[in-house]
């Protein structure tokens, strides 16, 4: 890969994978750091990309399977060693530092993100896909490497649950 191929990604996509990363872990330094190992994986892994998919779903799929890396290594830090992470079933419990960004948001924006961090995996990176960083329902099966049909359920159930909690939250508020 040369150096003006990857300043073109860098320049081109560095900000929506940074967001995409900073919405899944809740920590903008976490983000930095997990950024660092994108772009390893890119340099090391651009040779071998073929153009099936577009270059933003190919970087937000790295990034994606950086975010799970994270997840996964912290899951076993703090669990049993034999425990297994579950992507698909675990929740996302970010850490209270959040994107600089929720500061300025309404309050109904800052609720949505705080139930957003209690759906599982999946549903939170389909959310994040389509809603945050407005990719189709194809760029994200790409993205995750699933299906169409995958990405809808996982994105019906996500607003369901989303739904869901964010009534119990109002309801608990007296809002």
């Amino acid at each position: 890969m040369d150096d003006s191929v990857f300043h073109r990604l860098y320049e081109a996509y560095h900000q929506d994978v940074f967001n995409f990363l900073t919405y899944l872990t809740g920590d903008r330094l976490l983000s930095e750091d997990l950024m660092h190992e994108v772009y390893i994986r890119v340099l090391k892994a651009y040779a071998g990309f073929e153009g099936k998919s577009s270059e933003k779903t190919w970087l937000f799929s790295i990034a994606k399977n950086v975010a799970i890396d994270h997840f996964r290594k912290k899951s076993v830090r703090q669990k049993h060693l034999y425990d297994k992470f579950d992507w698909e079933k675990s929740e996302l419990v970010s850490p209270d530092v959040q994107p600089d960004e929720i500061a300025e948001m309404n309050d109904d924006m800052k609720q949505m993100l705080q139930v957003l961090n209690t759906c599982t995996g999946d549903q939170k990176m389909v959310i994040v896909l389509r809603y945050f960083q407005e990719l189709s329902i194809a760029e994200t099966a790409e993205t995750l490497s699933w299906s169409e049909g995958k990405v809808k359920t996982t994105q019906h159930r996500a607003i369901k649950a989303l739904q869901k909690k964010l009534k119990a939250l109002s309801a608990e508020g007296g809002s």
